[in-house]
């Protein structure tokens, strides 16, 4: 609502085949970009673009490595660009990059744009903020509550892509995947208007497409002070893992097969030699058995993990979840859901706004309805999208009154 441009970027790309899902599975990218003259905007783009691209485009069979090589990678390309140009100088950019896989879910981040997970009415964040306000929460010198708690800016971030040739970037997980389970990707213009709390049970509540919607609406509606981007991922099947156990390959032995026969070869030939009393050449055989047993003994050692290898269950960075919130819809959530309708109706009456409020008046009906017979969670679902469809009509007279006002070259 305030900003003449858009500086957030995102990049949605689920597997199209069971193959690119075995490799690299499905990738979801938000990026939200600082600087002036453009430069944000170019930042964001240029990270959401860079790591998928380097994601796809990586040799390494490891995908988890691949997605933390791409995110540095894509950070070296934004501090080029921004070094080039004197109008991108320090131009930078956070990244969260979700990557769902046949071994569970991975997290690869870089400043205060967030990944959440939601199962059972719990809303897990899964990500660290690398924020000043934080830092010094995690230190453990300043406490949330506090009177300095309190006064340190909640948008310094401490971490982000661009300014610097190098940066550090968190993975965590792989986290456990659950048919049922819910992903938000956002930036931080969502999670400074709307709280965790809330967050959660409009996820619950909606299906993607409206959740998605009404999370904006409320950012807006609540002063919109930055852009905001969400993206929502549903997990609808158990596909995760019976896709581990179908199209996971076996694992090659630690020993090669050639080896272990070449020694039972030897040992064999060394007992038939002896009982043919051919000592010298037993020997032989003795000698070439024991050396061959060296061999596949530094073999099995020094073996390295493979493609085939599950990921282990924390990688550098990786303590998350941080935070966790109860996610379930309570009336007092639908109250200040309603309290929004109730503010909408109240200006479109005072600013003479077209806005044809019969559906409107129906999906609060419906909501009042459901709040008498307890369930939330419908009263919650009509409510919100009674926020969507005013929301809507409003943006339509919006560019209809520009469309009218524009003028024809």
């Amino acid at each position: 609502m305030r900003r003449s441009n858009n500086q957030d970027s995102y990049a949605s790309l689920p597997a199209d085949s069971e193959e690119r899902f075995a490799t690299r599975g499905h990738l979801f990218v938000v990026a939200d970009g600082m600087g002036a003259h453009a430069a944000g905007e170019l930042a964001s783009r240029m990270a959401t673009e860079r790591i998928a691209m380097q994601y796809f485009r990586s040799p390494s069979d490891n995908a988890v490595d691949a997605l933390r090589e791409a995110v540095r990678e894509a950070n070296a390309e934004i501090h080029r660009r921004g070094q080039q140009n004197p109008e991108f100088h320090n131009m930078g950019t956070t990244a969260s990059s979700l990557a769902i896989l046949p071994t569970g879910a991975v997290v690869a981040h870089v400043g205060d744009s967030r990944v959440y997970r939601l199962r059972d009415g719990v809303l897990e964040q899964l990500t660290f903020d690398h924020s000043l306000v934080w830092e010094m929460q995690a230190s453990g010198q300043v406490h949330p509550d506090s009177v300095l708690g309190q006064s340190i800016p909640k948008n310094v971030i401490t971490r982000s892509l661009g300014p610097n040739a190098e940066v550090a970037v968190d993975v965590e997980g792989p986290f456990e995947v659950r048919a049922g389970d819910a992903f938000l990707l956002c930036s931080d213009g969502l999670t400074g208007q709307v709280e965790d709390p809330e967050i959660g049970a409009l996820i619950d509540c909606l299906p993607e497409g409206q959740a998605t919607r009404v999370l904006v609406d409320l950012a807006n509606l609540r002063g919109g002070p930055d852009n905001t981007t969400a993206i929502i991922v549903r997990v609808e099947n158990d596909l995760l893992r019976s896709g581990e156990t179908k199209r996971r390959p076996h694992a090659p032995p630690p020993v090669s097969r050639l080896l272990l026969g070449t020694i039972a070869a030897c040992f064999l030939g060394a007992l038939l030699l002896a009982l043919a009393d051919k000592r010298e050449t037993m020997v032989i055989a003795v000698l070439l058995g024991i050396v061959s047993s060296a061999m596949a003994f530094f073999q099995y050692l020094t073996r390295t993990p493979d493609r085939f290898a599950r990921p282990r269950e924390n990688h550098s960075g990786g303590r998350g979840p941080y935070r966790r919130y109860d996610a379930t819809a309570t009336s007092e959530l639908n109250d200040r859901l309603k309290g929004t309708v109730d503010a909408l109706r109240e200006a479109a009456n005072e600013k003479h706004w077209e806005i044809d409020w019969s559906r409107i008046d129906e999906l609060q009906r419906r909501s009042e309805q459901a709040t008498e017979e307890r369930d939330s969670k419908q009263a919650v679902r009509h409510q919100s999208e009674a926020i969507i469809e005013t929301m809507r009509q409003l943006r339509e007279q919006h560019n209809r009154m520009a469309g009218e006002t524009a003028v024809d070259y």
